[in-house]
């Protein structure tokens, strides 16, 4: 470990020195295109200087790693002097940052209440099914619902995602759905809908803001933790608070 640490010391010190008669930008910009040579088929969405005189701070998605110019890749956290994980805090920034580029219209909205939840969820998930009780019935929001499904352990999910999203009335397809009306018997197959491209497309939102499983809800803005009675509790208390 202390070789480990030494050796990322001496490499901080070198970059320091090298880039000492550079601008920040002109040292930005090699270093960019250093990684660009480095790691040719990585796709990333920031990078800049990172807390570390010599690392630079790379962004891919929600994920935060760290780039040396000596052609280093360096995966952990920065904690500060003050004990402020400042990766962590970067983490967040992208993840707001996404949140607001969320494609809102790839959405399936219902509802029509002041108070504005997202959600990603998956049509077989059972906290799922818990959390849509809650929803459903509420007239003081308007829900903006992203499909999730996690194929490896629920196989029929996309099928029912589908459904829901090529009936004719999708509020009461998913109603069905979350009711458990179709588990354990035949989906019905809806006519072409582009439904598949939606879905992917909603999958893609999710992984850009961090989303591992499901529910995973925002309320007003703001990432909800709990489980389906708490939510109730929480949408109790924003009454008033209009996104």
């Amino acid at each position: 470990m202390n070789r480990i640490v030494l050796t990322l010391l001496a490499l901080v010190f070198l970059s320091v020195r090298v880039l000492a008669d550079e601008t920040p930008k002109e040292a930005l910009n090699k270093a960019l295109l250093q990684f660009s040579k480095t790691l040719p088929k990585t796709g990333i969405d920031t990078f800049k200087p990172s807390p570390v005189p010599g690392l630079y701070q790379v962004g891919a998605g929600p994920e935060v790693f760290y780039f040396s110019p000596k052609g280093y890749l360096v995966f952990g956290e920065i904690w500060s002097q003050d004990g402020r994980n400042m990766t962590a805090e970067a983490r967040e920034e992208i993840i707001r940052a996404n949140f607001d580029r969320l494609p809102m219209d790839k959405a399936l909205t219902i509802g029509n209440g002041p108070v504005q939840v997202v959600e990603f969820t998956d049509p077989d998930c059972p906290f799922c099914r818990q959390v849509d009780q809650v929803l459903a019935e509420r007239a003081d929001i308007t829900r903006h619902i992203f499909f999730f499904p996690l194929e490896s352990i629920h196989r029929s999910a996309r099928d029912k995602a589908k459904y829901i999203l090529c009936n004719e009335d999708p509020n009461r397809a998913m109603r069905e759905v979350y009711q458990g009306g179709l588990d354990n018997r035949p989906i019905p197959q809806p006519g072409d809908c582009e439904a598949d491209t939606l879905i992917d497309e909603n999958l893609r939102a999710g992984g850009s803001v961090g989303v591992r499983g499901t529910p995973t809800i925002w309320i007003n803005g703001r990432r909800f933790l709990g489980d389906a009675k708490a939510l109730s509790t929480f949408l109790d208390n924003q009454k008033g608070e209009v996104q």
